[in-house]
């Protein structure tokens, strides 16, 4: 008999890397807005902190759910920050977001279950839910509305098998940042079909305009939500891969059964750096977003003043989501032009669902100013000669 892979893997979506996997090995000066990796280095006293714990000896097998220390600092955090009421035993400390998502869905998902995500969507989410077995359904936004979180749109897509709906707030790729009347909807609806809500709030810092709200602070929302955090984007911690879930205790156990059989715990050492973002200056933090907010400010200008372009305003994340219908263009094929004429690199809406037909997601956090504003002249010249 031969050998062969699992049917979990082989019929399940593989995690798509777009545009960049396009891009890769191309031959000429690319400029890369495509992917959302922090420009900025990680801050100096989170690599000394971690420095400090590996020339310790913090170099052994730790808490399975993550050090004591760091899950009582994001205790506070959360209490204060995010209104959410977590104990340390309710924080898990994850390899990334990722890690946490995965647990997620695996944890709470069965063969026949369906996870109900909002369009656009992150993608990446999928591959996760349909590894579980699960099947994914989607509730597509209405772009004239700017992408807002409407019930009419989405109660028709739920069905009995129905078990989870995934909310991204602040949103990949639109960088909306939901209200609190949005996420009532999210959570009356949720309540009204017994609905789980794995909420993937790692832009959670990284906001402009409008506060962000964690869905798991509103009345009787803590017990049917799994919140998913992360240091990668707000502390330029990318490659560290660490994040952290909040959940109720009641919901903990099987999360920890996913991530103790996956990794058994988190890197001893880089914790402690986690431990000193939390807890170190916060000014550190209002530096890196005021960089984001200036790079998110010269984009958007600029997309704005391109002929078939139009920009909504960004309210949180790092990615701005032109409208480029008047164009004629398909989003793939505008996309693929950019790529091959200009060598800017930016992804096509169509990637993120249906729903984001007709748009681009431009990277503005990824890259410092003065190569912003090379891509944008490129893109300006683009744009001139349809």
């Amino acid at each position: 008999m031969a050998i062969r892979p699992a049917r979990r893997i082989t019929d399940t979506s593989p995690k798509n890397f777009g545009m960049f996997a396009k891009a890769v090995g191309m031959p000429g000066d690319l400029i890369h807005l495509e992917l959302g990796m922090p420009a900025d280095d990680t801050p100096q006293h989170i690599k000394d902190a971690t420095i400090a714990a590996l020339q310790n000896g913090h170099v052994h097998y730790s808490d399975l759910q993550g050090l004591s220390e760091l899950r009582q600092a994001l205790s506070h955090k959360l209490k204060r920050q995010n209104a959410i009421d977590v104990t340390a035993d309710e924080i898990l400390i994850t390899n990334g977001l990722t890690q946490g998502s995965f647990a997620a869905f695996m944890g709470f998902l069965d063969a026949g279950d369906e996870a109900l995500l909002l369009a656009p969507y992150y993608p990446q989410h999928i591959g996760k839910a349909e590894l579980a077995g699960a099947k994914v359904t989607i509730a597509p936004l209405d772009a004239t509305n700017g992408f807002s979180i409407n019930r009419a749109l989405i109660e028709p897509v739920i069905t009995p098998a129905t078990r989870v709906i995934v909310l991204v707030n602040p949103c990949n790729p639109t960088g909306r940042v939901y209200s609190l009347d949005e996420l009532q909807i999210i959570a009356d609806l949720a309540r009204e079909y017994d609905l789980l809500v794995i909420s993937d709030e790692v832009y959670e810092e990284i906001t402009y305009d409008t506060p962000h709200i964690s869905i798991a602070s509103l009345p009787g929302m803590k017990e049917r939500t799994i919140t998913l955090f992360a240091f990668t984007k707000a502390y330029a911690m990318d490659g560290w891969r660490l994040g952290y879930v909040a959940a109720a205790e009641v919901l903990m156990p099987p999360l920890m059964k996913i991530t103790t059989n996956d990794a058994t715990h988190v890197n001893t050492f880089i914790q402690y750096g986690a431990l000193a973002a939390v807890t170190g200056d916060s000014s550190v933090l209002a530096t890196l977003v005021a960089r984001d907010r200036e790079r998110r400010d010269y984009v958007v200008g600029r997309l704005s003043q391109m002929p078939g372009v139009t920009c909504a305003d960004v309210q949180g994340a790092i990615y701005a989501f032109p409208d480029i219908t008047a164009t004629g263009l398909h989003a793939q094929e505008c996309a693929d032009r950019l790529l091959r004429d200009t060598g800017v690199v930016v992804e096509a809406g169509s990637f993120y669902g249906t729903a984001g037909e007709g748009h681009l997601r431009v990277c503005f956090g990824c890259a410092e100013l003065e190569v912003l504003a090379d891509a944008m002249d490129r893109m300006q010249r683009f744009f001139n000669s349809l």
